[in-house]
């Protein structure tokens, strides 16, 4: 990501690989910055974006909103692991299934697990995770941790957050819906897992849209509810720090 201040302007240029999004202050100031990359570099002017890293752009001018989607991505991995025909689900996850790592297989279900693309259906999950879906980021950081040995009953739990996205394929991320300026929430659960490490979550959301989320295992056992909480809110402070 580089910017520039010039003048009362401000020119903003976000580079990944050979992809390119420009914005800024002044329609003016970023046809000169066009012009200046063109004398040097052959480029493709797409015009106005409509689609950056697999995300569909979605702009309203009149409300001053943006949106982020990933609807046809999520569309394409449904299909890929031949998902179509799930029934979909309100929520990620079922709240009254512990997942564990000790759960005993026999040979059937051995050699039926060898056969399931249990990693790449958890990776392919984990992009959407990232780029604009952070309601199922605690549902990926709990189903990955299964990678090495998963059971059927893992794999279970992994289509059901797929069951999940059937349900809501077009929900997207959209910034100016709600009121402006920078807000961070954060909390932290007690040991709910077997592991007996509190799970942090937090989320900053910048008008209206999330920019920052996070769901991770903490690295120490803590003793009580309220020093799990602590430390999540001391993770989820260093963020908002930074952002701000």
């Amino acid at each position: 990501m580089f910017y520039a201040h010039i003048g009362h302007n401000i020119l903003i240029l976000a580079s990944h690989v050979d992809d390119c999004t420009l914005t800024g202050s002044s329609h003016e100031l970023m046809g000169l910055f066009k012009d200046e990359i063109w004398a040097k570099y052959k480029i493709t002017d797409l015009g106005p974006i409509s689609w950056v890293l697999g995300m569909k752009v979605i702009r309203d001018h009149v409300a001053q909103m943006v949106s982020l989607s990933q609807e046809p991505y999520i569309d394409a991995i449904i299909t890929k692991y031949n998902f179509s025909d799930l029934k979909p689900v309100s929520i990620p996850m079922d709240p009254n299934v512990q997942l564990s790592c000790t759960c005993p297989m026999s040979i059937a279900d051995t050699a039926h697990m060898k056969c399931v693309p249990y990693r790449a259906a958890v990776g392919s999950l984990m992009y959407l995770a990232i780029a604009t879906r952070p309601n199922i980021v605690f549902a990926i950081s709990t189903v990955a941790q299964f990678s090495q040995d998963p059971t059927p009953e893992h794999w279970e739990a992994v289509k059901r957050i797929y069951r999940y996205l059937l349900g809501t394929r077009k929900l997207a991320l959209t910034f100016g819906a709600g009121k402006q300026g920078l807000e961070g929430f954060t909390d932290a659960d007690r040991a709910s897992q077997e592991h007996q490490h509190a799970i942090s979550g937090y989320a900053h959301i910048l008008d209206g849209g999330a920019v920052s989320w996070a769901s991770k295992k903490q690295e120490l056992v803590t003793l009580s509810t309220t020093e799990a909480k602590y430390v999540a809110a001391t993770h989820a402070a260093k963020e908002g720090i930074w952002l701000c």
